[in-house]
């Protein structure tokens, strides 16, 4: 993922300490060739799981799932912030708490979507606290859905979401870990992809 960690270093911006916008690739435009290979590379490491479902969050947690889905040729649900007229019946709901916006969120997946038979791989674009990863662990636990693990675009190692998972037995794939935004720099833990 030497393309994702270049991308990172010339497009993205580092707020503060705890904090990297990206949103000209990732969190709000889209790089739909940097997406492909995302795609490519979640369906590598997960191959062999027999994944029948990804599951996500909107909204940048859909396009990386959604070429994820597209290699791996299986469905893709994501779990929505809010509830749409259509979403009545059958919910499947969470609470979660947005890291950079500070502010707590019902989740909501239709239960006819997500079942006790599927195998699901669920995707996002950010790891720090671990709280919209443990959200839809949570929608998957109460479909009685089966978690083959998690992929993350860009993980801020120096959080601690990937030990919350950890913990609970879930393997964690990220493309990119970041060690430190300190002094408005960014330092990667792998320094062998670049």
């Amino acid at each position: 993922m030497k393309r994702l960690y270049e991308t990172i270093l010339t497009e993205g911006t580092v707020i503060n300490d705890n904090v990297l916008k990206v949103d000209s690739f990732l969190n709000h435009g889209i790089n739909p060739h940097l997406m492909k290979e995302i795609g490519e590379e979640f369906a590598d490491r997960f191959k062999g799981e027999n994944i029948t479902k990804i599951l996500t969050l909107e909204s940048s947690g859909i396009a990386p799932a959604l070429m994820t889905s597209l290699v791996l040729g299986c469905e893709l649900v994501f779990a929505r912030k809010r509830q749409s007229l259509t979403m009545i019946d059958n919910l499947i709901s969470t609470t979660v708490e947005s890291y950079t916006k500070k502010q707590k969120n019902t989740i909501s997946v239709s239960g006819d979507l997500i079942k006790p038979n599927d195998s699901l791989l669920i995707i996002d674009d950010f790891l720090a606290n671990g709280q919209a990863a443990k959200g839809l662990i949570d929608i998957a636990q109460q479909a009685g859905s089966s978690i083959v693990g998690i992929g993350i675009v860009i993980e801020k190692s120096f959080q601690p979401g990937r030990d919350e998972l950890e913990k609970q037995g879930i393997r964690v794939e990220s493309l990119a870990r970041i060690a430190s935004l300190t002094n408005n720099q960014v330092q990667f833990e792998e320094k062998t992809c670049l």
